[in-house]
């Protein structure tokens, strides 16, 4: 509606800097990015936005926050690939403070649409132990063995949400994200996910001619990528539609990290040699993201071709790695 302020938590972030600029677009409301870091680390600023830098674990921020909102997208989250989230199980489940707070302050708020960000990693171990597996449907988060730390915050986070809606009548909306990448996202330092790992990798072996690049695990473990195009038409479908249960947004196109090497090479022009670390963090043996809800709700799903969005991640990265390269 006309001048309805629209909050997106975690606005500074990779998801959601593209999230502030999509709804800024659409036109007729007001928006507000609010983010931990400061504006200079944002991934991208809008100058349309109400931009603020609130700690949201922190119940007063989340009120600050949420002052006058109407509708909030929750995106905010500590988190990172799963080098990260293996090493970080702590720090990963203290988000669902953010949620939390979020949720009452929306609640004191008389906020009508709530979204939460949840993730793939709900989904129960035992069904991802092989590289060649069904896809995962929503209902495969119970009986519940979800991913440790980052994994059990998010399905708690989710029945939070449930909860909300049963006792306060809170509209809310969940979508389980499958490895979002894209120009613009995070791509060294730690936090970064497969794809862009490997984007950067293959840059820095063309640009050194040192064509040699590190695989965590076999390379044969499975995985599906969302272009983040796709992640944020998907969030907007979510939250204005009436799936009011956690439901999968998520490529099904499934790859091995063989195969993503692969492309990359293809994109690069160029052949590396792999050299496999079996020790590092390799996560599940297979993920694939069943589509079958969300097409039968939204007669649509995520369709932008891996290949097609790797283009223009490498092509983005390579200037990353190109620039940091450069002679001073």
């Amino acid at each position: 509606m006309a001048d309805d302020l629209i909050v997106v938590a975690g606005g500074g972030g990779f998801i959601g800097a593209q999230l502030v600029r999509r709804v800024l677009a659409e036109g007729n409301v007001k928006v507000r990015a609010v983010d931990y870091a400061p504006v200079e680390q944002w991934h991208e600023v809008s100058k349309d936005a109400d931009n603020l830098v609130l700690d949201l674990r922190l119940a007063d921020a989340c009120g600050e926050a949420l002052a006058g909102a109407s509708t909030v997208y929750n995106l905010a989250a500590d988190m990172g690939g799963m080098g990260f989230i293996e090493a970080n199980k702590a720090r990963c489940m203290l988000s669902v403070l953010i949620n939390t707070h979020l949720l009452e302050s929306a609640r004191r708020s008389d906020v009508r649409r709530y979204f939460f960000s949840s993730s793939a990693c709900v989904y129960a171990a035992s069904k991802q132990l092989v590289a060649d597996l069904e896809p995962l449907s929503e209902n495969d988060a119970y009986p519940a063995d979800a991913e440790d730390g980052y994994g059990w915050e998010k399905l708690f986070s989710e029945r939070m949400c449930r909860h909300f809606t049963e006792d306060f009548g809170l509209i809310t909306r969940v979508a389980r994200y499958h490895n979002v990448y894209g120009p613009h996202g995070t791509w060294t330092g730690g936090r970064e996910k497969a794809p862009a790992a490997i984007c950067r990798k293959v840059a820095e072996a063309q640009v050194s001619g040192h064509h040699e690049i590190e695989i965590w695990g076999d390379g044969e473990q499975t995985r599906s990528f969302m272009y983040i195009n796709d992640c944020v038409e998907g969030t907007r479908k979510i939250m204005n539609s009436d799936i009011d249960v956690p439901i999968n947004l998520g490529s099904s196109e499934m790859v091995t990290i063989n195969g993503l090497v692969d492309i990359v090479e293809e994109i690069a022009g160029i052949k590396v040699t792999r050299r496999y670390d079996l020790d590092a963090p390799k996560g599940v043996r297979g993920r694939n993201s069943d589509n079958t809800m969300i097409l039968e709700h939204l007669g649509w799903e995520p369709s932008i071709a891996l290949r097609d969005g790797l283009e223009h991640t490498y092509r983005w990265i390579y200037d990353q790695v190109s620039a940091v390269r450069a002679p001073r």
